[in-house]
């Protein structure tokens, strides 16, 4: 009987550990696949996907918040709605009739 292999499952954590490894250390891939018992192409993939998403995790934290192309029109067209609606409010209030 041949006996199968387990394939074997890692944490989000350990895998992060293994890519900055990877990242910060003068070792080869090679070497930290031995230290961490993982194949040197998996070492290599999760080391350019922690590149790869480096850039979003600043993304969000301060600034302006992009403004959608499309919704802009339909957001200013509903503020003139509400400030036209406020006027004849105030008009009506105030007894101003410039009709």
């Amino acid at each position: 009987m041949s006996e199968t292999k387990k394939r074997k499952v890692h944490t989000p954590e350990y895998k992060a550990r293994v890519a900055l490894e990877a990242l910060r250390s003068g070792k080869t891939i090679n070497q930290i696949g031995q230290e961490f018992d993982v194949h040197p192409v998996q070492v290599g993939q999760w080391k350019k996907a922690i590149q790869e998403q480096a850039k979003t995790l600043f993304e969000g934290k301060r600034g302006p918040k992009p403004v959608d192309a499309q919704s802009a029109p339909e957001r200013l067209y509903s503020e003139i709605g509400r400030l036209k609606m406020e006027l004849d409010w105030l008009k009506k209030k105030s007894g101003i009739s410039l009709s």
